[in-house]
């Protein structure tokens, strides 16, 4: 085997799932190491940050 064809082969860093089969969504796997997001529902725009003390906000 090359050491091209094991590069093409490695599995690359995937990030976890946010959605769970319970429903449950990871903040970890949505932020990936960002403090904010910006989500869009129903054409509106929404922040939801983290704080230092680990709360999340979510704002219009």
């Amino acid at each position: 085997m090359t050491k091209e064809t094991m590069t093409h082969d490695a599995t690359p860093d995937v990030p976890p799932e946010p959605l769970q089969h319970d429903g449950v969504i990871q903040a970890e796997a949505l932020f990936q190491g960002r403090r904010v997001l910006i989500i869009e529902f129903r054409g509106e725009h929404y922040q939801l940050r983290q704080t230092r003390s680990g709360k999340l906000i979510l704002t219009k």
